[in-house]
C-alpha cells in the first residue's frame, strides 16, 4: 500500500512539474494574419467585390491570431467582409487610412454606426490618418472632417435621436463620439503613429493624393506593408518606375507587401481610352514585383486590381485584349522579378505568418 502511494505521489509531482514547464499562453508562438477585405479596384462596382481594405491581425493560436485586430482603408462592404473573416466592427482595436478618396472611405459610416448600435459602452475606435492637407488644386483633403460628420446622415433622419429615446445610455452625438482621431502629418522618413503592446504601426508620405499615406504594422510574427494607392513622385514618364521610393525604402525586410495595382495594360498607349494622369499616378504589377524583390518581401498581395480579373472595362475605360486573368496579374509581377508568393486578391485573401 505504502509503496502504491509513493508511486501516486511520484506521478503527482511528474504532472505538476509538466504543467510548470509546459508552454503557457503567454508564452504560444505568435501569429499574425493579414486578410483582404476588399479587392475592387476604384469607384466601379464589378461582381460583389467589396471596396478596398485590409484587415491586419495579430496574437497567437490560443486566441486565433487576434489579440490586436487593425484594419486599414474602408471600402463598401468592409463590416460584411469583417463578419465573414470573424471580426465584428466592435472588436477591432483601430482604423488607419490611406487617403481620402470615397472607395477608400465608404464603408466607414457603416462600421461605426454599426458600433455605435450594439457597443456604445466599449472602448471608442482609434482612427489613424494624416492631417489636413491642401492639394496643388486648392482642396483640402481631410480625415479630421470626414469623421466629424460621419453620423450626420443619421442625426439628421432622426434615427439617433429616436433610438437614444429608447435607450438613455447611447451617445447622443452619435457614431462620432465612438471614435478617437489621431492624426500626424506624413514625412519621407517613417514615424511610428500607433502601437498597442508588441505591435508597432508606422507611417510614411507617399505620392497619390494630398495627404496620402502608406503603413507598416511590426510584430513579433513579421510585418507587413500597406501601401495603398502609393505611385512614384515624377507624376509621368520619365521615370525608373512607377512605384513610390518612399514605400520601397519603407518595404526593406518586410515579410508581405499590400498595394494597389494597374495592369501595364490599361497603359493610354495600349487603346483603353484611360487618360494619362490617372493611370501614371498608379503602381504598375510589373514594377511592384521589381520593387516587391529589391525589398525583400516574401509575399506580394496585390489588390485595388485596375482592372478587376474578369472584367471588360474599369468603368468608362475598356481592357485592351479583354478581360484579364490571375495569371496575367501573375506573370506581369514576376516578369517584373518577384520570386516570391505573388497573391492576386480575391476578397477574403489571406496570408498566415508563420503560415499553418
Amino acid at each position: 500500500m505504502r509503496s502504491r502511494s509513493l508511486a501516486v505521489a511520484a506521478l503527482c509531482a511528474g504532472v505538476a512539474l509538466a504543467a510548470a514547464t509546459a508552454p503557457s499562453v503567454a508564452q504560444a508562438a505568435p501569429c499574425l494574419v493579414v486578410t483582404v477585405t476588399g479587392a475592387a479596384g476604384g469607384p466601379p462596382n464589378f461582381n460583389g467585390m467589396a471596396g478596398p481594405g485590409t484587415l491586419v491581425r495579430y496574437g497567437d493560436d490560443s486566441n486565433d491570431c487576434s489579440a490586436v485586430r487593425l484594419q486599414f482603408d474602408a471600402g463598401r462592404a468592409t463590416s460584411v467582409r469583417l463578419t465573414q473573416a470573424g471580426v465584428a466592427p466592435g472588436q477591432l482595436n483601430a482604423i488607419f487610412f490611406t487617403h481620402m478618396h470615397s472607395d477608400h472611405v465608404d464603408g466607414f459610416a457603416d462600421i461605426m454606426q454599426l458600433r455605435w448600435h450594439y457597443n456604445f459602452k466599449g472602448p471608442k475606435l482609434d482612427v489613424v490618418c494624416s492631417a489636413d492637407a491642401a492639394s496643388p488644386q486648392g482642396v483640402t483633403n481631410s480625415c479630421s472632417k470626414l469623421v466629424a460628420h460621419i453620423g450626420d446622415a443619421y442625426l439628421r433622419s432622426g434615427e439617433i435621436a429616436q433610438r437614444v429615446s429608447e435607450d438613455p445610455a447611447r451617445p447622443p452625438g452619435g457614431p462620432v463620439e465612438m471614435t478617437r482621431v489621431v492624426t500626424f502629418e506624413p514625412k519621407n522618413d517613417a514615424q511610428l503613429v500607433w502601437s498597442s503592446g508588441d505591435v508597432k504601426v508606422s507611417a510614411i508620405r507617399s505620392t497619390h493624393i494630398a495627404g496620402h499615406a502608406s503603413y507598416r504594422v511590426d510584430t513579433p510574427a513579421g510585418s507587413v506593408v500597406i501601401g495603398g494607392d502609393a505611385g512614384n513622385d515624377m507624376p509621368a514618364p520619365p521615370r525608373a518606375s512607377s512605384t513610390s521610393e518612399q514605400v520601397e525604402r519603407f518595404a526593406k525586410g518586410a515579410d508581405v507587401i499590400v498595394h494597389s495595382a494597374i495592369h501595364p495594360v490599361m497603359a493610354p498607349d495600349k487603346g483603353s481610352g484611360m487618360p494619362a494622369p490617372i493611370f501614371f499616378r498608379q503602381s504598375t504589377s510589373a514594377d511592384l514585383g521589381a520593387m516587391a524583390q529589391r525589398a525583400g518581401a516574401k509575399h506580394l498581395v496585390l489588390t485595388h486590381l485596375i482592372p478587376p480579373v474578369g472584367a471588360a472595362s474599369q468603368g468608362f475605360f475598356k481592357v485592351p485584349g479583354g478581360a484579364l486573368t490571375e495569371a496575367d496579374y501573375r506573370r506581369s509581377a514576376e516578369a517584373g522579378g518577384f520570386a516570391g508568393n505573388t497573391v492576386v486578391a480575391t476578397d477574403l485573401a489571406s496570408v498566415r505568418l508563420p503560415p499553418k
